[in-house]
Order: structure tokens, then sequence, then C-alpha cells
């Protein structure tokens, strides 16, 4: 576990979640975390699924080298199944063990990826059986070894606080859960704060 400034990158796709992906990134930044969000489409601006438009930091084609310590994934869409550089990207990070983060439609990606043969992962409600060799876990958010997942819009604040947690400890996620005025969640359970 990292103790100095993490980073990580965010990716988006056109009909990426707005929530997921927003709150996610601040969370993420107030726990200093550096992130830089992704774009996918070749283009600066992406359009989320509820008509948000967002300007990523960086394009795939720029970002895909750089040494980061996270990959996360806000759901929303299934396209980012198709982006194939994602996919080896993904599969390169879990090769090397390093941290590699999806939540509600997106641990499909995983799936595509080959890497959840028996890890515990969840989904949004009834998209597991794109989660091809997992075994679904029970919580709102899921980490098995360098996967976590989480199942959706509602279960992003914890979802984001259990990344700051693993990229800069407990105490750091408890500081930022404290001041989100949300519990924070350990082994699924919600811990009241």
């Amino acid at each position: 576990m990292a103790t100095t400034m993490a980073k990580a990158a965010l990716f988006l796709t056109d009909g990426f979640e707005e929530t997921e992906a927003i709150a996610t990134t601040d969370i993420l930044r107030r726990g200093e975390v550096d992130v830089t969000t992704v774009s996918l489409t070749g283009r600066e601006m992406v359009n989320g699924k509820h008509g948000i438009q967002v300007r990523a930091d960086a394009l795939f084609e720029k970002a895909r080298d750089e040494a980061f310590d996270m990959l996360v994934i806000p759901g929303g869409t299934l396209d980012y199944t198709e982006h194939e550089g994602l996919l080896d990207l993904v599969k390169r990070y879990d090769r090397e063990k390093k941290h590699v983060a999806a939540i509600c439609a997106a641990p499909a990606v995983f799936g595509k990826a080959g890497i959840l043969n028996g890890k515990k992962a969840v989904c949004y409600p009834g998209m597991e059986s794109y989660l091809t060799g997992a075994v679904i876990g029970e919580g709102i958010v899921e980490t098995d070894g360098n996967v976590t997942t989480s199942k959706g819009p509602a279960t992003t604040v914890f979802f984001a606080l259990r990344l700051v947690e693993i990229l800069r400890g407990k105490d750091i996620a408890q500081n930022v859960g404290d001041k989100f005025l949300v519990p924070l969640i350990s082994g699924g359970d919600i811990l009241l704060v």
C-alpha cells in the first residue's frame, strides 16, 4: 500500500455513469490520490449517460503507458468491453498484480478480460452473467486480491472509499469518510462512524 501520492486512471467512454465517474474521482482526490480521467473515445469531451459532458484529462493513446497504481472503470455502458486497448491494459495490470476496480456494468470488462476466475466480484444486479469465472459476492463492494468491484450508483461512495483505503490506507479513508458523513465498509460490512 502506498503512503505517498498514489496515481489512478479513471476511464471514460460515451454513456458512462456520471455519478460513478465524478463522485469516485472527487473522493479519490479528497484522499490525495492523483486521478487522471482518460477518454477512450479519441476526444477530450466525453458524453455521460444522462447528458453531462466531461472533459477528460488525457486521451487513452497518451495515458496507456503511464505508470498508475490503479485502473478504475465506472459503469453505465457495456461499451467499455469493446475497447481492446483497455482490455489489454486490464490484463497487464492483473498479471502484474496491480489494482483494478470497476463498478456497475464495468466489471464485465474484467469478465471479458478473463481475470475473475475464482475471484469474488459483484456488478449491477442482473448482469452477473458477464462476470465470467467469478464467484458472485454478496457485499455492495467486494475486494478479492487486486480486484475491487461494486454494484452501482448508490454504492459509489463506499466503492470510492474502499479505493482510497487500498491506495492510501484506512486512516485516510476514514478521514475522508468522516468528512463526507458516510460510514466505511470493511469486508463487505458497513461500519458506522
